[in-house]
This record gives C-alpha cells, sequence and structure tokens, in this order.
C-alpha cells in the first residue's frame, strides 16, 4: 500500500470525522451504533490511535473545546487534505471495497462514483470469466481444489447481482 493510501480502518475513522467535529468517544459510540465493526476492523482502543495518525498525516486537526461541564475534551475535524485524502480513499473503495465506499458515498459527486462502481464491475466480470475458465479447465481436478474455484466463482457472481 502507498504512503498516501489510506487503510480501511483510517478511511472508516476519516469519513466519521467528516460527518462533522467530534471527540474520540463519540466516533466509538457512531462505531458501535452503525454496525461498523461488522464490515471493518476498528478497535475502541484503536480509534485514538488512528485520529493521532491521520493528525499526524495533516488529515484532522485536533481542537481543545471548553466543555459546557467538566474538562476541555478535544474534537477532532477533517482539514482541506483530509477532504481530498478522503475523496480519493472513496474512490479506491468504490472500484474495489464496495462497502467501505459506500459508508462513505456523500464524499464523493454521483459521477464519480458511478465510474469507480463501473470499473468495479468490469474487474468482477473479468474475475468471473477467468474463473468460468479455470473451472473448466480443471477436468480430474481433487474436489477440494474445484470447490475452491467454485466458491469464489459464486462470491464473485453474487457481487456482479
Amino acid at each position: 500500500m502507498g504512503e498516501d493510501q489510506l487503510t480501511n480502518a483510517e478511511l472508516t475513522i476519516l469519513g466519521l470525522v467528516a460527518e462533522g467535529p467530534c471527540h474520540g468517544y463519540e466516533l466509538g459510540q457512531i462505531i458501535e451504533s452503525r454496525g461498523v465493526r461488522d464490515w471493518t476492523e476498528i478497535g475502541f482502543s484503536s480509534i485514538y490511535y488512528l485520529l493521532k495518525k491521520l493528525e499526524r498525516k495533516g488529515l484532522v486537526r485536533s481542537a481543545t473545546e471548553a466543555g459546557a461541564r467538566g474538562p476541555r475534551r478535544k474534537a477532532d475535524r477533517i482539514t482541506t487534505d483530509g477532504r481530498q485524502a478522503l475523496r480519493q480513499g472513496v474512490l479506491a473503495a468504490l472500484s474495489g471495497l464496495v462497502l467501505l465506499g459506500l459508508a462513505n458515498l456523500p464524499n464523493v459527486s454521483r459521477r464519480e462514483a458511478r465510474q469507480a462502481i463501473q470499473r468495479y464491475r468490469r474487474l468482477l466480470q473479468e474475475r468471473r470469466s477467468h474463473l468460468e475458465a479455470v473451472l473448466q479447465s480443471m477436468k480430474g481436478a481433487p474436489p477440494f481444489v474445484e470447490a475452491m474455484f467454485d466458491y469464489s466463482l459464486t462470491v464473485v457472481t453474487a457481487e456482479l447481482q
């Protein structure tokens, strides 16, 4: 993965911060309430680590807020560079990691999203053709080998549908 490319976890956190300034604890609550952990790996303890990492990259900025009650807390906001990185990350995700891309769809234009999804669809069609050809050529292969390719073909076909 290139240095500029965001990890799935970074993209997820950056997308949530793009919705509005928030604290690490609030991010944890949003992640929990939206079931984000069902499709990406972000532990509660890693949220603060990811926020710091995004801050070092210049993609988010932390500022201390005066609380109405209690101690001051840091709220994280997305930067201009962060919005650009998010946009690029969403387009890349729509071209391959569909759930993560869909979760951040509001951060790209409809045209860009459509083009990215069309690219992904073409890749899936190519993958399906390849898997079908491999299955056809496997006459006499052990059943478990054939089953692995059959499983992959079923997953690709389901995604295309």
